[in-house]
């Protein structure tokens, strides 16, 4: 199951949300998401589980808890959208 870790903070990184999560059990991924431009954080990630009732209970338990100093959303992630490719172009 993906996992949705929102109101990180900027300094939180993947290996401090995989080490959050692991104590309830196998984490197969940690994402912070980077802002590609500046290289800073975004203040969210994924977090990837594979066993569906450890990642429900890992839900449960971290959703409104304080990780590095930011109380954090967490619920499980929305598939991706496929984007509309006919939107304005960016030239440069």
């Amino acid at each position: 199951m993906n996992i949705y870790v929102g109101n990180l903070a900027y300094t939180t990184n993947d290996q401090e949300l995989l080490d959050a999560f692991e104590a309830f059990g196998k984490v197969t991924r940690a994402t912070v998401i980077m802002d590609r431009e500046t290289g800073r954080s975004k203040g969210f990630g994924f977090v990837e589980m594979a066993n569906n009732a450890e990642a429900e209970e890992a839900i449960q338990a971290m959703n409104g808890r304080n990780l590095s100093g930011r109380t954090i959303r967490v619920n499980q992630a929305e598939e991706r959208k496929p984007r509309d490719n006919n939107g304005p172009r960016r030239r440069f």
